[in-house]
């Protein structure tokens, strides 16, 4: 059990909450180009040039969605066309949920304020979080923030906004990279870890292990 009443409870999305398919779509748009094992290896420089490009000066998400895909079309040596990448882009706001959000997050928000603070552009995270089906009391963007996650400039854009302080929330994420590692260094005392089996548990970090999010909802209760 969470034995904390948080003042609120905050989100990633992409991932936690909204089923991310950016690899999935990747192998759609890139897998005639590749056999198996370099597609999925195309997937992991992906992944992992995504997480490059959000650690600077903020720039429009666009911008790292198909800056990512060309820097991982040179490494892997396929040919790069920005109308491509940007299908990727594009298909983000088209996303819904994983199968266990809608209900569980009915049953935190019949007690408690519900928060998403998302590495996301203005203009896609409306769409992603009508598909998620419950009511948000803040929706907050790195546009907004002008940093993204793991920065601490995003987690701080919100506190501000919020009015409240690391301790008083319950943060609740499905990547120790974007989320965990860094809301562990502020002081958020209070973690969830969503485990997606995108990345491991890393118990270091202090997080409440939960399988999905009506577990969540029991592990405080409801």
């Amino acid at each position: 059990m969470i034995d904390f009443e948080p003042k609120y409870i905050t989100f990633d999305c992409y991932g936690t909450l909204t089923n991310f398919q950016m690899g999935e779509t990747a192998r759609q748009l890139y897998g005639d180009k590749l056999d198996a094992a370099k597609m999925a290896e195309f997937v992991e420089f992906f992944r992992g040039y995504r997480l490059d490009e959000v650690l600077g000066a903020w720039k429009p998400y666009r911008d790292v969605v198909v800056n990512s895909i060309r820097r991982t079309c040179e490494r892997t040596g396929v040919p790069f066309d920005e109308a491509t990448a940007l299908k990727i882009y594009d298909a983000v706001p088209t996303w819904g949920p994983h199968a266990d959000v809608p209900e569980g997050l009915a049953r935190l928000a019949s007690k408690y304020k519900l928060v998403i603070l998302s590495n996301a552009a203005d203009e896609q995270i409306d769409s992603n979080v009508a598909k998620l089906g419950a009511p948000f009391h803040k929706v907050y963007t790195a546009q907004q923030a002008q940093a993204y996650k793991p920065l601490r400039k995003a987690f701080e854009y919100m506190f501000d906004q919020l009015d409240c302080n690391p301790e008083d929330v319950l943060h609740v994420s499905s990547s120790f990279r974007y989320d965990l590692m860094t809301a562990y260094d502020m002081g958020i005392k209070h973690k969830a870890f969503v485990n997606r089996a995108h990345e491991p548990l890393t118990p270091y970090y202090q997080v409440n292990e939960v399988k999905s999010l009506p577990h969540l909802a029991e592990q405080l209760g409801l």
